[in-house]
């Protein structure tokens, strides 16, 4: 099954920039949709950014459009999500998904003020 593990989480301060890294693996030799989904604490879960696997996007939620940015790596099945300008309100736990389906744990984002 398709394996998934994100990195780059942390705390900064508003205005700051973080780069969240995606992983994929046991995807096997074909082409899969990669998306970021976010869970701020109390509320439910928001798609952040999309490729599919067409390679059609990114497109992005109305809430970190020019902000944040995602892209492919070099590395098969790898993704980034390159977040700028961050604000308090992007405080989150981030979730890299595979293949609309496979999770990663999530690593947490803390946007101070």
């Amino acid at each position: 099954q398709v394996q998934v593990t994100e990195s780059g989480g942390g705390k900064v301060q508003a205005g700051e920039s973080l780069r969240l890294s995606c992983a994929a693996s046991n995807v096997g030799f074909r082409s899969i949709a990669m998306a970021w989904f976010r869970q701020a604490p109390g509320k439910g879960l928001e798609k952040v950014a999309q490729i599919s696997r067409n390679g059609e996007g990114p497109v992005y939620a109305d809430s970190v459009k020019g902000r944040f940015i995602m892209s492919r790596g070099d590395a098969e099945n790898t993704v980034y999500l390159q977040m700028n300008s961050l604000k308090p309100e992007d405080t989150a736990v981030y979730y890299c998904v595979a293949d609309e389906s496979a999770w990663g744990r999530g690593t947490q984002v803390t946007v101070s003020s």
